[in-house]
């Protein structure tokens, strides 16, 4: 990142805090807080952009003392290759402190408000960001105690709260109807790491910066829409969990709805926060709930090294039909999008890593050309960021056959010397900056769920059965009828050769 764009970053950090901050990290023992949200506040403090006056707390009920502490907090932090990384780490963690207590007992809270206290000491500005790296059943517990007891009055104040919010339209209505009575809704941070990820944050440039993409993106020039999500892990010990909110929860109505919408939105009439999202808001209220019939569900199973979904040790019902995979279609009824399906994949125990859009258009009129092979524009959200456009060649030399190649941008490659950051890193930054532009807003939250909802309810009510895939595989094997019944046209790929070679061929 050039100089100058860093120092308007940090500039306005201090603009926001006034050159002074107090993180709590809510449930600092936890995974969440070890694996993401330490090591990325280390990532912006060795790289300048915590005020000059940072204090980090964490708070959870486990007792530990500060060399348990500090080992928790920094398994897993990458120092790379930095003569001066572990200088940095020590200075870093000498902004940290730990305090334990409960999160449903107000003497916790009380105590809690008086170590901040200390900590913070002669400090003038108390400007205070509450992270909540816990599950949601402790969410109005942690709140309410931290609204009561710890909020800062006369300064800034906001809080950082972790997906899922709720389980359905009722229960996240519920949970933000309760969550208003304490805080602003400027001060209310709702976090989705993939709108933080580097190729999601280009859509909006991608769109609306090239006058190319903006005079073909629609339903005259687009077939179908494919946004998939793909873990080559299952749940690991955590299946009681996962059990809990199944892939459509955990994954679907967040991560790839974000996606989507920004796929699909409308030019937003400036680049500000409520600009953007209220063109978000816009969009999905113009998709219909998803219906069963366009849905394929899938569980996996054993596959002779690796265990199946039923046989995780901490799952409690061996009988779930909870799904591990789903693919689900959604239509947006507007001017740009109607007819065109939105393919929504997402799994577990799958054959590899994989997050990417897939734009596919429409077949060339005519049949000038014989089985000629669809453009595709390709962008590879995780891992190895690219953008990737297929396009029809004539085939070099005395032959006049089509070849299908691309125009190609793989960032490791043309962008070799530049780091790019976390997706938790880049986000507390805009915590820290006071911009909402990658967060959750109420309403959009709102909407959302009424996407999901009916359908999640259907699931349950009627005990659908999915289908099952081997772990390793690529889902269940209806899958490829499935996206095909919907227009997506796959004949394209068999004779195209992707010229990286860490991606592998049946990605394209």
């Amino acid at each position: 990142m050039a100089s100058s764009a860093i120092q308007e970053l940090i500039q306005d950090v201090d603009n926001q805090l006034n050159g002074s901050i107090t993180i709590v990290v809510l449930g600092a023992s936890g995974d969440l807080a070890k694996k993401k949200t330490f090591p990325s506040l280390f990532g912006l403090y060795r790289n300048g952009f915590l005020p000059k006056e940072t204090r980090i707390i964490g708070y959870a009920r486990t007792k530990m003392d500060r060399d348990e502490f500090v080992k928790r907090t920094t398994e897993h932090m990458k120092l790379g290759e930095s003569p001066d990384a572990k200088k940095k780490l020590d200075e870093f963690l000498k902004l940290t402190s730990y305090h334990n207590g409960q999160y449903n007992e107000d003497a916790s809270w009380e105590d809690l408000a008086r170590y901040v206290e200390k900590i913070e000491g002669d400090t003038k500005q108390k400007n205070r960001l509450f992270y909540v790296a816990l599950p949601p059943s402790v969410f109005l517990d942690v709140a309410s105690g931290v609204r009561k007891h710890v909020y800062s009055d006369g300064f800034v104040n906001r809080i950082v709260i972790e997906k899922p919010f709720g389980k359905d339209l009722e229960s996240s209505r519920e949970l933000g109807t309760n969550i208003a009575k304490l805080f602003k809704e400027d001060e209310i941070y709702r976090i989705d790491h993939y709108l933080g990820k580097e190729m999601v944050k280009n859509l909006m440039t991608l769109r609306f910066a090239n006058v190319l993409f903006g005079q073909i993106w629609d339903s005259k020039n687009i077939d179908n829409v494919q946004i998939t999500f793909k873990e080559p892990f299952g749940t690991e010990g955590r299946g009681g969990y996962f059990d809990e909110f199944g892939i459509i929860r955990d994954v679907m109505q967040n991560h790839l709805l974000q996606v989507l919408s920004l796929v699909a939105m409308e030019r937003p009439t400036g680049t500000d926060a409520e600009s953007i999202r209220d063109e978000k808001v816009k969009v999905l209220r113009c998709i219909e709930p998803i219906k069963l019939e366009n849905a394929l569900l899938g569980q996996y199973v054993g596959n002779g090294e690796k265990p199946g979904y039923k046989e995780d040790d901490s799952l409690k019902n061996k009988n779930t039909n909870c799904p591990t995979f789903a693919a689900l279609v959604a239509y947006i009824h507007n001017e740009r999008w109607e007819g065109v399906p939105f393919i929504m994949k997402a799994g577990k125990a799958l054959n590899e890593p994989k997050v990417e859009i897939r734009i596919q258009f429409r077949n060339v009129s005519g049949d000038l050309f014989k089985d000629t092979p669809r453009n595709e524009l390709v962008l590879r959200i995780q891992p190895s960021e690219a953008v990737y456009m297929k396009f029809n060649n004539k085939h070099p030399g005395l032959s006049y056959q089509t070849l299908q190649s691309d125009l190609d941008l793989t960032y490791h490659r043309r962008y070799s010397d530049l780091k790019i950051p976390d997706a938790y890193e880049a986000l507390i930054l805009d915590v820290l900056r006071g911009d909402h532009s990658n967060f959750v807003r109420d309403d959009e939250l709102d909407a959302a769920w009424k996407i999901f909802t009916p359908i999640l309810h259907e699931i349950e009510q009627k005990q659908v059965q999915p289908k099952e895939y081997k772990y390793g595989s690529r889902g269940p094997a209806d899958l490829d009828d499935f996206v095909r019944k919907f227009g997506y046209d796959r004949s394209g790929a068999q004779n195209y050769e992707w010229p990286v070679k860490n991606v592998s061929a049946e990605d394209k």
